[in-house]
């Protein structure tokens, strides 16, 4: 069995501030209601408002994470697939992702699940559709430093010569 997949996490630190303006406008709508406990019942209401907006809206993207972890991989790209459709059908919920899903990250889902199904090819031993893939999200993200390293990774390793004993 492979070891444990590799974890990117790439945090985008300025959203801290809008998720802290919520948090902030939950705790103030408490606070007009049972101000004794307004901190606590509004931060249980944020969490569990990004938990919900988490697990309904990104559901196909967890389902991939979960799958590709389990080394499903045939069924995470197909997971990755649907994840990418539905934020490229709605682009607004993914540029706005700080706010829509309380995520503070700073790579989007669109760019998350294209590199994702180049690495799910990658670990099925379809190279060349690893590499469509990785140059795709390079097309959409011209920024992205995961692609850009497994392109170079899969390049390097095209290039050098095998050695014989």
């Amino acid at each position: 069995m492979s070891s444990k997949t590799p974890k990117v996490r790439q945090i985008n630190y300025i959203a801290i501030i809008p998720h802290l303006i919520i948090m902030a406008g939950m705790v103030w709508l408490w606070y007009q209601i049972y101000p004794e406990n307004a901190f606590l019942f509004g931060a249980i209401t944020y969490i569990l408002t990004s938990f919900i907006l988490r697990n309904l809206i990104s559901k196909d993207h967890r389902n991939g994470i979960k799958n590709n972890n389990s080394e499903n991989y045939k069924e995470a790209i197909s997971d990755f697939e649907k994840s990418y459709t539905f934020f490229s059908k709605h682009e607004w919920v993914d540029k706005y992702r700080m706010v829509t899903l309380l995520s503070s990250s700073k790579m989007s889902y669109r760019e998350m699940a294209l590199a994702n199904i180049g690495y799910c090819y990658s670990q099925i031993g379809d190279g060349n559709k690893a590499k469509e893939y990785y140059e795709r999200t390079l097309k959409e993200f011209p920024g992205s430093g995961l692609a850009k390293s497994a392109l170079n990774m899969m390049n390097s390793v095209e290039q050098t010569p095998s050695s014989k004993n």
